[in-house]
C-alpha cells in the first residue's frame, strides 16, 4: 500500500508541474513572439500534444480559446478519480 501512496503522490506533483506549464503556455500567449523564443518551443512540444485533444472540441468562442482551461479540469478530475480509486483500494 505505501507503495500507492508513493506513486500517487509523485504523480500528483508531475500533474500540477503540467498544470503550471500550461498555464505558463497559455498566458505566453498575450507576449508576441513568445512562442517563438527556446523556452516557447520548448513549451510547445510539451503542451500542443495534449492540448490538440481539446482543440478538435468547439472550445473557441469570441477569439477565445479555452482548451487550456478544458485540459486542466480534465487533468484535476482524472486525479480526483484515481484519489478516490487509491482510498477504496486502502480503506
Amino acid at each position: 500500500m505505501n507503495l500507492l501512496i508513493t506513486l500517487f503522490y509523485y504523480l500528483n506533483r508531475l500533474v500540477y508541474l503540467y498544470t503550471i506549464l500550461l498555464v505558463v503556455y497559455a498566458l505566453m500567449s498575450w507576449f508576441p513572439g513568445a512562442y517563438q523564443s527556446r523556452f516557447g518551443q520548448l513549451l510547445g512540444r510539451i503542451c500542443e500534444p495534449f492540448l490538440n485533444l481539446f482543440r478538435r472540441l468547439p472550445l473557441q468562442f469570441g477569439g477565445i480559446d479555452f482548451s487550456v482551461m478544458a485540459a486542466i479540469l480534465a487533468l484535476n478530475f482524472a486525479m480526483g478519480v484515481l484519489q478516490r480509486i487509491l482510498i477504496n483500494i486502502i480503506y
